[in-house]
């Protein structure tokens, strides 16, 4: 074999690949656009582009990690759709400025969630969709003068968001243009018969027994009237929404222990911008022991367990069916709690044979208990042998595995 591996030695082999992708990011870049690793420009308005460059090496073990778009002087770009950026997901910076765009679709950004400057300056842009928006994490409320932004309901969540965003450079000098074709400040817009959207969930809590049906009820407010969407998605617990003018009600049927704890999202919204209200589930049922494993040696003896119960339930542990007395060498602890589940060991500190034997948990709340049993051997007796530790057979199988 060619030691040069055509012309590139093993040492350059890194430097070849990269001017092999760049080679052919410059045979798929337009002729009126430059492209480089990382950036795309398109300027020149020469015939101009009709959408976005889509730069992909699929053939090749190479990462495009464009970052920063620039689109400039471009009449027949007219939109920004679902499938313009896609393939942009470490896209950061975006400008589009002085084109003849028109629209942007409501998922346009979907994929660029890294996206944290928007330059969308000197369009053709009349109205916009908070939806568009609505992932995003950019630093600054995009920038948007001299477009013919209308006056209209469509754009009031334009107003409101720039009231929240105090360091935007456009906050007092947005325009838009009213019914009558005169220019005035974006801050100013007042739209009749428009009203952001506001949700209630009545109640807001349940707290009930585990297997009873509840009925809650989502009311909204605002103008254009709100849609309403109930946020059920992998609930373990039957629930049907029934929709009916401002209003949804949301049926549970046989509430299950599994959703204990969760919280139901009830969103409404309208062009004007999206409200939630919330519906949180306290699950009431009796004690499960999920869990009861054989003594491990961590930095003490532990026997492992998990439970579940709601409310947590009280623990109690028998030794040889005697009740088992905790104190400062022998005590339950929890070590994490997730929920209404709880993860925990009874802890032992330097056990001897007499702690041997049968253990037994008893898991109580109101609702009733769950108990079960597991077989401890720490030390052998005296007379049996010499005082060695007893390590059930899997611990001496995970020590060779060590080795």
């Amino acid at each position: 074999m060619d030691s040069s591996l055509g012309g590139c030695g093993m040492a350059r082999l890194g430097i070849c690949v990269v001017l092999m992708g760049l080679w052919r990011l410059g045979a798929a870049c337009p002729a009126f656009c430059t492209c480089s690793i990382s950036r795309i420009a398109c300027v020149d308005p020469g015939q101009g582009i009709e959408d976005f460059p889509i730069l992909t090496l699929d053939d090749m073990e190479m990462d495009i990690n464009i970052t920063d778009i620039y689109i400039a002087n471009q009449n027949k770009l007219f939109d920004i759709n679902d499938n313009s950026l896609k393939y942009y997901s470490n896209l950061r910076n975006l400008t589009v400025i002085n084109t003849s765009l028109t629209s942007i679709s409501s998922q346009a950004f979907n994929n660029n969630t890294r996206l944290q400057y928007l330059n969308l300056r000197n369009n053709n842009l009349s109205t916009l969709s908070w939806r568009t928006f609505q992932n995003l994490n950019i630093t600054s409320f995009p920038l948007l003068s001299g477009n013919p932004l209308k006056c209209v309901c469509e754009n009031l969540w334009i107003k409101l968001r720039l009231q929240e965003d105090v360091e935007s450079p456009e906050k007092e000098d947005l325009k838009c243009i009213d019914d009558r074709g005169k220019r005035k400040s974006v801050s100013r817009i007042s739209p009749p018969d428009c009203e952001p959207p506001a949700a209630e969930v009545s109640p807001s809590i349940v707290t009930v027994k585990e297997g009873s049906d509840v009925t809650a009820v989502c009311s909204a407010t605002g103008s254009p009237s709100p849609e309403i969407v109930w946020n059920t998605e992998n609930l373990f617990t039957t629930a049907v929404p029934n929709p009916y003018g401002t209003e949804s009600r949301l049926t549970l049927t046989d509430l299950s222990p599994s959703d204990n704890g969760r919280v139901i999202t009830c969103n409404v919204q309208n062009v004007v911008g999206q409200s939630e209200a919330e519906l949180q589930l306290n699950i009431l049922f009796r004690p499960s022991i999920l869990e009861l494993l054989e003594p491990m040696s961590l930095h003490h003896w532990c026997i492992p367990f998990t439970v579940t119960g709601n409310p947590k339930p009280e623990l109690q542990w028998y030794h040889k069916d005697q009740k088992l007395h905790e104190q400062e060498y022998i005590k339950t602890e929890i070590q994490e709690s997730i929920g209404s589940v709880h993860h925990g060991c009874l802890q032992l500190i330097n056990p001897t044979h007499i702690h041997n034997g049968q253990y037994t948990l008893v898991a109580r709340n109101e609702y009733g208990e769950d108990s079960k049993v597991i077989e401890a051997h720490f030390l052998l007796p005296p007379d049996e042998e010499t005082d060695m530790p007893y390590y059930p057979c899997k611990y001496f199988r995970m020590i060779l595995s060590f080795r």
